[in-house]
């Protein structure tokens, strides 16, 4: 099975980055391949809104950036992740700008499931991003939520959490098929 994980986060050595390490460790153990992707370290820029893609383009956006490495995992993975810290209680802009420039391609080709890592500060913070993940993609996607998990950055640093993480990782056969 073939999974990408966005990460949204800038902070190299974060929450957002201890998540993601747990999530893809238990993937790869369970013998799946992994793309993590370090959104935020992309040259990712904002959609235009000029409709190129749905015109002329065919699917293509006209601007070329890093989202030229993230369309074709996009479209071959099996199960996409969604990893972000929250900021002003959001997914993080440059997640944004990522998840805007989907628009060009519509539906991941081969998505079966998703899911959403979210690490903040403080907790309660998660209703906006929440919302995003499940009515603007997983939900429009009409592919199976394997879930949101929400953390502290304390949290995100304890053995719990990382167990947590690696089990998500370790069972995605037997919960996408």
């Amino acid at each position: 099975m073939k999974v990408l994980v966005l990460n949204g986060s800038a902070r190299k050595n974060g929450g957002t980055a201890a998540m993601v390490a747990a999530f893809a460790r238990g993937t790869r153990e369970a013998g799946h391949e992994v793309d993590v992707l370090d959104v935020a370290r992309m040259d990712i820029r904002g959609c235009l809104g000029c409709e190129y893609c749905h015109t002329r383009g065919g699917g293509a956006c006209v601007q070329r950036d890093d989202m030229d490495e993230v369309y074709p995992l996009w479209d071959a993975a099996d199960v996409i992740v969604i990893a972000s810290l929250i900021y002003y209680g959001s997914l993080s802009g440059q997640m944004h700008c990522l998840v805007h420039r989907t628009y060009a391609g519509d539906k991941p080709k081969s998505c079966k499931a998703m899911a959403l890592l979210l690490c903040s500060g403080a907790k309660g913070v998660y209703e906006a991003a929440k919302r995003i993940y499940r009515r603007l993609m997983q939900g429009y996607y009409g592919v199976r939520d394997l879930g949101v998990i929400e953390a502290t950055t304390g949290e995100t640093l304890s053995g719990e959490m990382s167990a947590r993480l690696e089990e998500l990782g370790r069972s995605l056969f037997e919960r996408v098929g």
